[in-house]
Protein backbone atom coordinates (compact mmCIF):
# COMPACT_ATOMS: atom_id res chain seq x y z
CA UNK A 1 0.00 0.00 0.00
CA UNK A 2 2.80 2.43 0.92
CA UNK A 3 4.50 1.80 -2.41
CA UNK A 4 1.27 2.52 -4.30
CA UNK A 5 0.72 5.66 -2.24
CA UNK A 6 4.21 6.93 -3.06
CA UNK A 7 3.76 6.19 -6.75
CA UNK A 8 0.57 8.22 -6.84
CA UNK A 9 2.06 11.04 -4.78
CA UNK A 10 4.97 11.26 -7.22
CA UNK A 11 2.81 11.56 -10.33
CA UNK A 12 3.12 15.30 -10.45
CA UNK A 13 6.91 15.33 -10.06
CA UNK A 14 7.13 12.64 -12.75
CA UNK A 15 4.99 14.87 -14.96
CA UNK A 16 7.34 17.78 -14.41
CA UNK A 17 10.25 15.54 -15.34
CA UNK A 18 8.53 14.75 -18.61
CA UNK A 19 8.10 18.49 -19.20
CA UNK A 20 11.87 18.87 -19.03
CA UNK A 21 12.17 16.27 -21.79
CA UNK A 22 9.50 18.05 -23.84
CA UNK A 23 11.29 21.36 -23.40
CA UNK A 24 14.47 19.82 -24.81
CA UNK A 25 12.60 18.36 -27.79
CA UNK A 26 10.75 21.63 -28.40
CA UNK A 27 14.05 23.52 -28.30
CA UNK A 28 15.49 21.12 -30.86
CA UNK A 29 12.50 21.63 -33.17
CA UNK A 30 12.74 25.40 -32.64
CA UNK A 31 16.40 25.29 -33.69
CA UNK A 32 15.42 23.38 -36.86
CA UNK A 33 12.83 26.05 -37.71
CA UNK A 34 15.29 28.88 -37.10
CA UNK A 35 17.95 27.21 -39.25
CA UNK A 36 15.51 26.42 -42.03
CA UNK A 37 14.29 30.00 -42.12
CA UNK A 38 17.83 31.41 -42.11
CA UNK A 39 19.06 29.18 -44.94
CA UNK A 40 15.81 28.99 -46.93
CA UNK A 41 15.45 25.23 -46.39
CA UNK A 42 12.20 23.24 -46.44
CA UNK A 43 11.24 21.22 -43.35
CA UNK A 44 9.53 17.86 -43.11
CA UNK A 45 6.52 18.97 -41.07
CA UNK A 46 5.11 15.46 -40.79
CA UNK A 47 8.35 14.13 -39.29
CA UNK A 48 8.67 17.05 -36.87
CA UNK A 49 5.01 16.71 -35.87
CA UNK A 50 5.49 13.02 -35.11
CA UNK A 51 8.54 13.87 -32.95
CA UNK A 52 6.56 16.53 -31.10
CA UNK A 53 3.58 14.22 -30.56
CA UNK A 54 5.91 11.57 -29.15
CA UNK A 55 7.38 14.12 -26.73
CA UNK A 56 3.95 15.37 -25.66
CA UNK A 57 2.30 11.96 -25.52
CA UNK A 58 3.14 11.25 -21.89
CA UNK A 59 1.71 14.55 -20.64
CA UNK A 60 -2.01 14.15 -21.39
CA UNK A 61 -4.30 16.39 -19.36
CA UNK A 62 -4.93 20.04 -20.30
CA UNK A 63 -2.49 20.40 -23.19
CA UNK A 64 -4.13 17.59 -25.11
CA UNK A 65 -7.50 19.26 -24.64
CA UNK A 66 -5.96 22.43 -26.05
CA UNK A 67 -4.57 20.51 -29.04
CA UNK A 68 -8.04 19.23 -29.85
CA UNK A 69 -9.39 22.80 -29.75
CA UNK A 70 -6.64 24.01 -32.06
CA UNK A 71 -7.36 21.33 -34.67
CA UNK A 72 -10.57 23.18 -35.64
CA UNK A 73 -9.02 26.64 -36.18
CA UNK A 74 -7.66 27.13 -39.72
CA UNK A 75 -3.87 27.49 -39.63
CA UNK A 76 -3.59 27.90 -35.86
CA UNK A 77 -0.93 25.18 -36.17
CA UNK A 78 0.40 23.40 -39.26
CA UNK A 79 -2.08 20.65 -40.30
CA UNK A 80 0.52 17.91 -39.74
CA UNK A 81 0.79 18.99 -36.11
CA UNK A 82 -2.95 19.09 -35.39
CA UNK A 83 -3.35 15.65 -37.01
CA UNK A 84 -0.69 14.14 -34.75
CA UNK A 85 -1.84 15.96 -31.61
CA UNK A 86 -5.47 14.97 -32.16
CA UNK A 87 -4.44 11.31 -31.87
CA UNK A 88 -3.21 11.76 -28.31
CA UNK A 89 -5.32 10.74 -25.35
CA UNK A 90 -6.98 13.74 -23.68
CA UNK A 91 -7.44 12.31 -20.19
CA UNK A 92 -4.94 11.74 -17.41
CA UNK A 93 -4.68 8.30 -15.74
CA UNK A 94 -7.35 7.82 -13.05
CA UNK A 95 -6.62 8.41 -9.37
CA UNK A 96 -6.61 5.26 -7.27
CA UNK A 97 -8.92 4.85 -4.26
CA UNK A 98 -6.29 5.84 -1.67
CA UNK A 99 -5.69 9.08 -3.54
CA UNK A 100 -9.44 9.73 -4.04
CA UNK A 101 -9.97 9.40 -0.27
CA UNK A 102 -7.25 11.95 0.44
CA UNK A 103 -8.66 14.35 -2.16
CA UNK A 104 -12.24 13.99 -0.83
CA UNK A 105 -11.04 14.50 2.74
CA UNK A 106 -9.28 17.70 1.64
CA UNK A 107 -12.53 18.98 0.06
CA UNK A 108 -15.23 17.86 2.53
CA UNK A 109 -13.35 17.05 5.76
CA UNK A 110 -12.52 13.89 7.70
CA UNK A 111 -16.11 12.60 7.82
CA UNK A 112 -16.67 13.00 4.06
CA UNK A 113 -17.81 9.39 3.56
CA UNK A 114 -20.52 9.86 6.19
CA UNK A 115 -22.07 12.55 3.98
CA UNK A 116 -22.97 9.93 1.34
CA UNK A 117 -25.02 6.76 1.62
CA UNK A 118 -22.69 5.23 -0.99
CA UNK A 119 -19.64 6.45 -2.92
CA UNK A 120 -18.23 4.49 -5.89
CA UNK A 121 -14.59 3.53 -5.46
CA UNK A 122 -13.93 3.37 -9.22
CA UNK A 123 -14.40 6.43 -11.44
CA UNK A 124 -17.54 6.29 -13.59
CA UNK A 125 -16.13 8.72 -16.18
CA UNK A 126 -13.12 10.90 -16.94
CA UNK A 127 -13.30 14.69 -17.07
CA UNK A 128 -10.68 16.91 -18.71
CA UNK A 129 -9.16 17.97 -15.38
CA UNK A 130 -10.48 15.27 -13.08
CA UNK A 131 -12.73 12.24 -12.79
CA UNK A 132 -16.38 11.55 -11.97
CA UNK A 133 -17.56 9.16 -9.25
CA UNK A 134 -21.10 7.89 -8.93
CA UNK A 135 -22.53 8.29 -5.42
CA UNK A 136 -25.85 8.08 -3.56
CA UNK A 137 -27.19 10.71 -1.17
CA UNK A 138 -28.86 9.77 2.11
CA UNK A 139 -32.24 10.71 0.59
CA UNK A 140 -31.68 8.24 -2.29
CA UNK A 141 -30.68 10.69 -5.01
CA UNK A 142 -28.03 9.38 -7.40
CA UNK A 143 -25.14 11.84 -7.64
CA UNK A 144 -22.21 12.58 -9.94
CA UNK A 145 -19.13 13.80 -8.02
CA UNK A 146 -16.57 15.48 -10.26
CA UNK A 147 -13.27 15.54 -8.36
CA UNK A 148 -10.31 17.49 -9.74
CA UNK A 149 -6.93 15.80 -10.06
CA UNK A 150 -4.29 17.11 -7.62
CA UNK A 151 -1.90 19.88 -8.69
CA UNK A 152 -4.03 20.73 -11.72
CA UNK A 153 -3.44 24.48 -11.39
CA UNK A 154 0.33 23.92 -11.69
CA UNK A 155 -0.17 21.40 -14.51
CA UNK A 156 -2.39 23.83 -16.44
CA UNK A 157 0.18 26.63 -16.15
CA UNK A 158 2.94 24.29 -17.31
CA UNK A 159 0.78 23.11 -20.22
CA UNK A 160 -0.02 26.68 -21.24
CA UNK A 161 3.71 27.43 -21.36
CA UNK A 162 4.07 24.52 -23.78
CA UNK A 163 1.21 25.96 -25.83
CA UNK A 164 3.02 29.29 -26.02
CA UNK A 165 6.08 27.42 -27.31
CA UNK A 166 3.98 25.74 -30.01
CA UNK A 167 2.56 29.09 -31.09
CA UNK A 168 6.00 30.65 -31.00
CA UNK A 169 7.32 27.94 -33.33
CA UNK A 170 4.42 28.50 -35.66
CA UNK A 171 4.97 32.25 -35.88
CA UNK A 172 8.45 31.53 -37.28
CA UNK A 173 6.92 29.73 -40.25
CA UNK A 174 5.24 32.69 -42.01
CA UNK A 175 1.78 31.70 -40.79
CA UNK A 176 -1.46 32.90 -42.35
CA UNK A 177 -2.96 33.60 -38.93
CA UNK A 178 -1.41 35.50 -36.03
CA UNK A 179 -2.10 33.29 -33.01
CA UNK A 180 -1.54 35.79 -30.17
CA UNK A 181 -5.23 36.44 -29.49
CA UNK A 182 -6.01 32.71 -29.87
CA UNK A 183 -3.44 31.91 -27.17
CA UNK A 184 -4.92 34.56 -24.88
CA UNK A 185 -8.45 33.17 -25.25
CA UNK A 186 -7.53 29.52 -24.80
CA UNK A 187 -5.45 30.31 -21.73
CA UNK A 188 -8.30 32.26 -20.12
CA UNK A 189 -10.89 29.54 -20.74
CA UNK A 190 -8.68 26.64 -19.61
CA UNK A 191 -7.81 28.47 -16.38
CA UNK A 192 -11.53 29.05 -15.76
CA UNK A 193 -12.15 25.30 -15.98
CA UNK A 194 -10.13 24.84 -12.79
CA UNK A 195 -12.82 26.61 -10.75
CA UNK A 196 -15.75 24.27 -10.11
CA UNK A 197 -17.56 27.03 -8.18
CA UNK A 198 -17.66 28.91 -11.46
CA UNK A 199 -18.89 25.81 -13.28
CA UNK A 200 -21.73 25.51 -10.73
CA UNK A 201 -22.70 29.10 -11.59
CA UNK A 202 -22.63 28.21 -15.30
CA UNK A 203 -25.06 25.36 -14.56
CA UNK A 204 -27.38 27.84 -12.83
CA UNK A 205 -27.23 30.05 -15.94
CA UNK A 206 -28.20 27.15 -18.21
CA UNK A 207 -30.98 26.02 -15.89
CA UNK A 208 -32.52 29.47 -16.22
CA UNK A 209 -31.93 29.78 -19.99
CA UNK A 210 -33.42 26.35 -20.80
CA UNK A 211 -36.07 26.29 -18.07
CA UNK A 212 -38.97 26.09 -20.56
CA UNK A 213 -37.35 23.54 -22.85
CA UNK A 214 -38.03 20.00 -21.61
CA UNK A 215 -35.95 18.32 -24.34
CA UNK A 216 -32.67 19.46 -22.75
CA UNK A 217 -31.83 18.40 -19.19
CA UNK A 218 -29.38 20.37 -17.05
CA UNK A 219 -28.07 18.76 -13.83
CA UNK A 220 -28.86 20.16 -10.39
CA UNK A 221 -25.92 21.17 -8.16
CA UNK A 222 -25.66 19.93 -4.57
CA UNK A 223 -24.10 23.03 -3.03
CA UNK A 224 -23.36 21.52 0.40
CA UNK A 225 -21.26 18.78 -1.26
CA UNK A 226 -19.43 21.07 -3.69
CA UNK A 227 -16.24 23.14 -3.44
CA UNK A 228 -13.83 24.88 -5.80
CA UNK A 229 -12.29 21.48 -6.67
CA UNK A 230 -15.32 19.18 -6.17
CA UNK A 231 -18.61 19.53 -8.05
CA UNK A 232 -21.49 17.33 -6.92
CA UNK A 233 -24.52 17.16 -9.21
CA UNK A 234 -27.61 15.08 -9.75
CA UNK A 235 -26.84 12.09 -11.97
CA UNK A 236 -28.41 12.34 -15.45
CA UNK A 237 -29.11 8.90 -16.90
CA UNK A 238 -28.58 8.57 -20.63
CA UNK A 239 -26.91 6.74 -23.49
CA UNK A 240 -24.14 7.95 -25.83
CA UNK A 241 -25.33 9.98 -28.81
CA UNK A 242 -23.64 7.59 -31.23
CA UNK A 243 -25.90 4.75 -30.01
CA UNK A 244 -28.63 6.40 -32.09
CA UNK A 245 -26.76 6.56 -35.42
CA UNK A 246 -28.82 3.72 -36.85
CA UNK A 247 -32.19 4.88 -35.50
CA UNK A 248 -34.91 6.19 -37.80
CA UNK A 249 -34.44 9.48 -39.65
CA UNK A 250 -37.19 10.94 -37.45
CA UNK A 251 -35.31 10.03 -34.23
CA UNK A 252 -32.01 11.34 -35.56
CA UNK A 253 -33.61 14.58 -36.76
CA UNK A 254 -35.28 15.04 -33.36
CA UNK A 255 -31.93 14.74 -31.56
CA UNK A 256 -30.19 17.09 -34.02
CA UNK A 257 -32.97 19.65 -33.71
CA UNK A 258 -32.69 19.44 -29.91
CA UNK A 259 -28.92 19.97 -30.15
CA UNK A 260 -29.46 22.97 -32.44
CA UNK A 261 -31.78 24.58 -29.90
CA UNK A 262 -29.53 23.72 -26.94
CA UNK A 263 -26.65 25.56 -28.61
CA UNK A 264 -28.20 28.43 -30.63
CA UNK A 265 -30.93 29.50 -28.20
CA UNK A 266 -28.49 30.44 -25.37
CA UNK A 267 -26.30 32.29 -27.88
CA UNK A 268 -28.97 34.20 -29.82
CA UNK A 269 -31.03 35.14 -26.74
CA UNK A 270 -28.39 35.48 -23.99
CA UNK A 271 -24.99 35.70 -25.73
CA UNK A 272 -23.80 32.48 -24.04
CA UNK A 273 -22.31 29.39 -25.72
CA UNK A 274 -21.30 25.92 -24.72
CA UNK A 275 -17.75 26.12 -26.08
CA UNK A 276 -16.88 22.42 -26.26
CA UNK A 277 -19.65 20.53 -28.08
CA UNK A 278 -18.00 17.14 -28.52
CA UNK A 279 -19.84 13.85 -28.27
CA UNK A 280 -18.70 13.05 -24.72
CA UNK A 281 -20.50 16.11 -23.35
CA UNK A 282 -23.96 14.84 -24.28
CA UNK A 283 -26.05 11.78 -23.59
CA UNK A 284 -29.57 10.94 -24.74
CA UNK A 285 -32.42 10.32 -22.32
CA UNK A 286 -35.36 8.16 -23.31
CA UNK A 287 -39.05 8.11 -22.56
CA UNK A 288 -41.11 4.99 -23.23
CA UNK A 289 -38.14 3.46 -25.02
CA UNK A 290 -37.74 6.33 -27.48
CA UNK A 291 -35.04 9.04 -27.56
CA UNK A 292 -36.68 12.08 -25.98
CA UNK A 293 -33.91 14.62 -25.52
CA UNK A 294 -30.35 15.54 -24.57
CA UNK A 295 -28.54 15.59 -21.24
CA UNK A 296 -26.06 18.49 -21.26
CA UNK A 297 -23.24 17.29 -19.01
CA UNK A 298 -20.24 19.61 -18.87
CA UNK A 299 -20.20 23.35 -18.11
CA UNK A 300 -16.51 24.02 -17.65
CA UNK A 301 -16.06 25.68 -21.04
CA UNK A 302 -18.84 28.29 -21.21
CA UNK A 303 -18.21 31.53 -23.10
CA UNK A 304 -20.18 34.73 -22.53
CA UNK A 305 -20.08 37.32 -25.34
CA UNK A 306 -20.84 41.04 -25.40
CA UNK A 307 -24.11 41.78 -27.23
CA UNK A 308 -22.14 43.55 -29.97
CA UNK A 309 -20.47 40.23 -30.90
CA UNK A 310 -23.85 38.47 -31.07
CA UNK A 311 -25.14 41.32 -33.24
CA UNK A 312 -22.13 40.81 -35.52
CA UNK A 313 -23.03 37.12 -35.95
CA UNK A 314 -26.60 38.03 -36.92
CA UNK A 315 -25.48 40.87 -39.20
CA UNK A 316 -22.94 38.67 -40.99
CA UNK A 317 -25.67 36.11 -41.63
CA UNK A 318 -28.06 38.72 -43.00
CA UNK A 319 -25.28 40.34 -45.02
CA UNK A 320 -24.43 37.01 -46.69
CA UNK A 321 -28.12 36.21 -47.21
CA UNK A 322 -28.81 39.59 -48.87
CA UNK A 323 -25.35 39.89 -50.53
CA UNK A 324 -24.84 43.17 -48.67
CA UNK A 325 -21.05 43.56 -48.58
CA UNK A 326 -21.07 46.67 -46.35
CA UNK A 327 -23.03 44.77 -43.72
CA UNK A 328 -20.61 41.83 -43.97
CA UNK A 329 -17.55 44.06 -43.46
CA UNK A 330 -19.26 45.89 -40.58
CA UNK A 331 -19.93 42.52 -38.89
CA UNK A 332 -16.28 41.45 -39.15
CA UNK A 333 -15.18 44.79 -37.69
CA UNK A 334 -17.67 44.44 -34.83
CA UNK A 335 -16.11 41.05 -34.07
CA UNK A 336 -12.72 42.73 -33.80
CA UNK A 337 -11.04 42.07 -37.16
CA UNK A 338 -8.85 45.04 -38.06
CA UNK A 339 -7.40 46.62 -41.25
CA UNK A 340 -9.67 44.60 -43.51
CA UNK A 341 -8.59 44.84 -47.12
CA UNK A 342 -11.04 43.74 -49.81
CA UNK A 343 -8.94 40.62 -50.50
CA UNK A 344 -8.94 39.62 -46.83
CA UNK A 345 -12.73 40.02 -46.62
CA UNK A 346 -13.10 37.72 -49.62
CA UNK A 347 -10.98 35.07 -47.88
CA UNK A 348 -12.90 35.40 -44.59
CA UNK A 349 -16.09 34.96 -46.60
CA UNK A 350 -14.90 31.50 -47.70
CA UNK A 351 -15.01 30.41 -44.06
CA UNK A 352 -18.21 32.38 -43.32
CA UNK A 353 -20.08 30.84 -46.25
CA UNK A 354 -18.99 27.40 -45.10
CA UNK A 355 -20.18 27.95 -41.49
CA UNK A 356 -23.38 29.75 -42.53
CA UNK A 357 -23.98 27.73 -45.71
CA UNK A 358 -26.63 25.35 -44.29
CA UNK A 359 -28.47 28.34 -42.77
CA UNK A 360 -28.70 30.27 -46.06
CA UNK A 361 -30.94 27.93 -48.09
CA UNK A 362 -34.61 27.48 -47.17
CA UNK A 363 -34.82 23.72 -47.68
CA UNK A 364 -34.35 20.41 -45.90
CA UNK A 365 -30.72 19.31 -46.28
CA UNK A 366 -27.75 17.76 -44.49
CA UNK A 367 -25.21 20.02 -42.76
CA UNK A 368 -22.70 19.01 -45.51
CA UNK A 369 -23.14 16.48 -48.31
CA UNK A 370 -20.60 13.70 -48.78
CA UNK A 371 -18.34 14.79 -45.89
CA UNK A 372 -17.36 12.74 -42.84
CA UNK A 373 -17.50 14.22 -39.35
CA UNK A 374 -13.69 13.95 -39.13
CA UNK A 375 -13.20 15.92 -42.36
CA UNK A 376 -15.83 18.58 -41.69
CA UNK A 377 -14.29 21.99 -42.37
CA UNK A 378 -10.87 20.67 -43.44
CA UNK A 379 -11.17 21.57 -47.14
CA UNK A 380 -12.43 25.09 -46.40
CA UNK A 381 -9.75 25.58 -43.74
CA UNK A 382 -7.10 24.65 -46.31
CA UNK A 383 -8.52 27.19 -48.80
CA UNK A 384 -8.48 29.92 -46.17
CA UNK A 385 -4.96 28.96 -45.10
CA UNK A 386 -3.63 29.00 -48.68
CA UNK A 387 -5.25 32.34 -49.55
CA UNK A 388 -4.16 34.12 -46.36
CA UNK A 389 -0.57 32.95 -46.91
CA UNK A 390 -0.47 35.33 -49.87
CA UNK A 391 -1.99 38.26 -47.94
CA UNK A 392 0.02 38.23 -44.72
CA UNK A 393 -0.97 37.24 -41.18
CA UNK A 394 -4.51 38.05 -40.06
CA UNK A 395 -5.14 38.40 -36.32
CA UNK A 396 -8.15 36.35 -35.26
CA UNK A 397 -10.09 38.20 -32.52
CA UNK A 398 -10.09 36.55 -29.11
CA UNK A 399 -13.89 36.09 -28.99
CA UNK A 400 -13.95 34.25 -32.31
CA UNK A 401 -11.96 31.21 -31.12
CA UNK A 402 -14.61 29.21 -29.26
CA UNK A 403 -17.42 30.38 -31.53
CA UNK A 404 -15.57 28.80 -34.43
CA UNK A 405 -14.68 25.69 -32.45
CA UNK A 406 -18.29 25.21 -31.34
CA UNK A 407 -19.70 25.63 -34.85
CA UNK A 408 -17.38 22.89 -36.15
CA UNK A 409 -18.16 20.61 -33.20
CA UNK A 410 -21.90 21.06 -33.65
CA UNK A 411 -21.65 20.39 -37.38
CA UNK A 412 -19.75 17.18 -36.61
CA UNK A 413 -22.62 16.02 -34.35
CA UNK A 414 -25.15 16.66 -37.15
CA UNK A 415 -22.98 14.65 -39.55
CA UNK A 416 -22.73 11.72 -37.11
CA UNK A 417 -26.53 11.73 -36.84
CA UNK A 418 -26.94 12.14 -40.63
CA UNK A 419 -29.60 14.75 -39.84
CA UNK A 420 -31.82 16.17 -42.60
CA UNK A 421 -33.29 19.47 -41.40
CA UNK A 422 -34.29 22.91 -42.59
CA UNK A 423 -31.42 24.72 -40.84
CA UNK A 424 -32.51 28.04 -42.40
CA UNK A 425 -35.87 27.79 -40.67
CA UNK A 426 -34.38 26.68 -37.34
CA UNK A 427 -31.88 29.55 -37.33
CA UNK A 428 -34.38 32.21 -38.35
CA UNK A 429 -36.68 31.11 -35.52
CA UNK A 430 -33.79 31.83 -33.13
CA UNK A 431 -32.99 35.32 -34.47
CA UNK A 432 -36.58 36.43 -35.06
CA UNK A 433 -37.03 39.98 -33.66
CA UNK A 434 -33.37 40.00 -32.55
CA UNK A 435 -32.28 43.12 -30.66
CA UNK A 436 -28.84 43.55 -29.11
CA UNK A 437 -30.22 45.58 -26.21
CA UNK A 438 -32.64 42.75 -25.32
CA UNK A 439 -29.78 40.22 -25.35
CA UNK A 440 -27.76 42.47 -23.06
CA UNK A 441 -30.65 42.86 -20.59
CA UNK A 442 -31.38 39.10 -20.52
CA UNK A 443 -27.69 38.32 -20.12
CA UNK A 444 -27.24 40.79 -17.26
CA UNK A 445 -30.24 39.32 -15.44
CA UNK A 446 -29.18 35.68 -15.78
CA UNK A 447 -25.51 36.30 -14.90
CA UNK A 448 -26.39 38.45 -11.91
CA UNK A 449 -28.78 35.78 -10.60
CA UNK A 450 -25.98 33.18 -10.90
CA UNK A 451 -23.42 35.42 -9.19
CA UNK A 452 -21.33 36.00 -12.33
CA UNK A 453 -20.12 39.26 -13.84
CA UNK A 454 -22.14 41.50 -16.14
CA UNK A 455 -22.53 41.48 -19.88
CA UNK A 456 -19.60 43.70 -20.75
CA UNK A 457 -17.14 41.03 -19.56
CA UNK A 458 -16.42 37.46 -20.57
CA UNK A 459 -17.70 35.15 -17.87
Amino acid sequence: MAQSKDRESNRFSARMGRYAKVGTNMSGIAAKFAGARLFGMNLDNAKNAAELAEALGGLKGPLMKVAQLLSTIPDALPPEYTTELAKLQASAPPMGWAFVKRRMRAELGADWQGRFAEFGREPAAAASLGQVHRATAHDGRVLACKLQYPDMASAVEADLKQLQMLFSLHRRMSPAIDTREIAKEISARVREELDYTREAAHIAVYQEILTDYDNVRVPSVVDELSTRRLLTMGWLTGKPLLDYKEHSQEDRNHLAKTMFHAWWHPFSHFGVIHGDPHLGNYTVFEQEGQPAGINLLDYGCIRVFPDSFVEGVVDLYRGLLEEDNDRVVSAYERWGFKNLKKEVVEVLNIWARFIYGPLLSDRVRSIADGVSAAEYGRKEAFKVHSALKQLGPVTVPQEFVFMDRAAIGLGGVFLHLRAQLNFYQLFNEQIDAFEAATVRRRQDDVLQAAGLRGASHAA
